[in-house]
Parts: structure tokens; sequence; C-alpha cells
């Protein structure tokens, strides 16, 4: 998922439900998954999505989307899904995002849906 835009009413601002959601399933997903220590210095972050490939696709499409033939060019953009998950896990696995001084992201499609996240402190 992408992160979603503030949005603004006559009565405030305000972060979208399902962007609430996602950040708070990152956050556990982590603290499951990590011991306590957060990450200092400088950090590279490797994020890999697997989409989930779509049922009406045809067993021939479908085998070279799993071989990395073809690959996601829908949303969620790859931008908004960096900053989703970097976003969720400032003062978790790390003080602050601007640590971040690499990031690849790659999209594939996937028999498992799922997102990838390999952080790395640089010496």
């Amino acid at each position: 998922m992408g992160k979603q835009r503030p949005r603004v009413t006559r009565f405030g601002t305000y972060t979208p439900k399902k962007t609430v959601e996602y950040e708070n399933w990152v956050k556990t997903c982590y603290t499951l998954s990590n011991d306590e220590n957060k990450l200092e210095g400088m950090i590279k972050a490797e994020i890999m999505a697997y989409m989930s490939i779509p049922k009406s696709t045809s067993k021939k499409k479908r085998q070279e989307m799993l071989e990395g033939k073809i690959r996601p060019t829908k949303k969620p953009d790859v931008d908004n899904m960096a900053k989703i998950i970097l976003d969720s896990l400032n003062k978790l696995a790390f003080d602050d995002d601007k640590q971040i001084v690499e990031c690849s992201i790659e999209k594939w499609y996937g028999e498992d849906p799922r997102v990838e996240l390999t952080l790395k402190e640089i010496r």
C-alpha cells in the first residue's frame, strides 16, 4: 500500500484510516521480528514488494510474471510505498528517516503478496 495524502477539512487535517492501519501493521510486524535496538548513523533500506497476480491472467502470462519478465506498473507508486514503510518505523527502528542515505525499491509479482524490508547500518 502506498502512503495516502493527509485530508484537509474545515475542522482540521487528518490522516486517512487505511494509512494509519497500515502504519500500525508495519510497526507490529517490525516489533515481532526485530529486537528493540535502534539503528544508528547512516542506514541503507532495501524494499522488495511482491504484488498479487490478477485472477484473470492467462497461464502463460502468469508464468512470465512469476519469472520477472513482466513486472507491476500499476499503483502503488514505489515512492509512496517507501514513504509509508519508512515513516512507520520512525522512532522505532531508527530515530528519524533522514538517516536513510540509500534506498532501493523493487516491485515484482508473486504467489504470496508481501513486502520484505531490509535495513542495514552503513559503516
